[in-house]
């Protein structure tokens, strides 16, 4: 006898038991069946090719309540390789600050391509990647192509600060937790959780980078979101923790500065006491809510709250705080 789980992406996991050949699985559990009584999306893998002639696919997710014919807002969220999440069932949550369900259930097509790396090249490999997936959905009518935004964490948070420093006309707004926004200067620094040097992480981890920085400088700097930062064009929200032991929260910091001298358009979140991912779930909530008001100011038209356009100090979110504990 074999027990297995099967689930789609608008169809939770349930547990299904069967003999050696799996013929007569019967299910045996009914998860989350009230699940009808609500709009819900449906997901499609896709399939594009690169202009370097790279095949690849992503998970396309629709959004609840799809109308064919009609052209929807569309996140992009990245990483390395997500097509593998087009069956993911995904449970909405208010504390989960990417989680694909609320984008889809706020209206958003959610794509999440396969990006596939070349060597010292990390950020033109995104370029080449996810544009691809980007124009593969836009052929096929579904999104409008001016209404589109790109968000991801760590490494998706390098890829997204790269993308929205150098491209244009791609992404209409970006959000991008936790980067690196300069392999130069972050090379001689340390995952300073584990201890793991960056020489070593930057030139053999997902960088990819191969070699020191002395032996190819300039790969180094085109790679790095922050040399492009006076160019930029994509509204973009950055996020960071400032006790992050994987990604000093300073690379956001850096990025922040040098493109609020170029008078380009960034906001920073910064979370006092928190690490790589966001652990109060204040502070999760808090985040999720600023994303979608990012991208629905930016993607839908909706009217811009006054953090977006004004900002606001560290005393005033203070004192936001707590009005809303008293409120509550």
């Amino acid at each position: 006898m074999y027990a297995f789980i099967a689930q789609a992406y608008d169809d939770s996991p349930d547990i299904f038991v069967a003999g050696p050949d799996l013929s007569d699985a019967r299910q045996v559990t009914t998860t989350n069946p009230f699940q009808s009584d609500f709009a819900w999306g449906r997901s499609e893998l896709i399939e594009y090719v690169t202009d370097r002639g790279r095949r690849l696919q992503g998970a396309l997710i629709y959004p609840a309540g799809y109308e064919p014919g009609k052209q929807y807002p569309m996140i992009v969220y990245n990483y390395e390789l997500l097509s593998q999440n087009v069956h993911r069932y995904v449970t909405p949550s208010d504390r989960s600050y990417y989680n694909t369900a609320v984008f889809m259930s706020q209206g958003y097509f959610v794509l999440q391509p396969d990006i596939v790396f070349r060597m010292r090249q990390p950020g033109w490999s995104v370029v080449e990647c996810i544009g691809a997936a980007v124009e593969k959905v836009i052929e096929m009518g579904v999104v409008d192509p001016e209404r589109i935004g790109i968000i991801g964490h760590s490494m998706g948070g390098f890829n997204t600060s790269f993308v929205a420093t150098n491209t244009h006309g791609m992404f209409a707004a970006a959000v991008a937790g936790a980067p690196i926004t300069d392999l130069v200067s972050y090379y001689g620094d340390h995952h300073w959780g584990s201890g793991v040097a960056e020489t070593d992480h930057i030139e053999t981890g997902q960088e990819r980078m191969e070699v020191a920085l002395y032996e190819d400088l300039q790969a180094y700097i085109d790679n790095s979101a922050v040399y492009n930062a006076h160019q930029m064009t994509v509204p973009l929200l950055l996020e960071a923790g400032d006790e992050d032991g994987i990604i000093a929260w300073y690379q956001s910091i850096m990025l922040y500065n040098i493109a609020r001298r170029a008078k380009r358009n960034v906001v920073m979140l910064g979370y006092l006491g928190e690490d790589h991912g966001l652990r109060q779930e204040e502070n999760q909530r808090d985040y999720q809510q600023r994303i979608l008001a990012w991208f629905g100011h930016y993607l839908k038209g909706e009217p811009a709250e006054p953090w977006i356009t004004e900002g606001k100090s560290f005393l005033a979110r203070d004192a936001e705080l707590k009005r809303l504990e008293k409120k509550q």
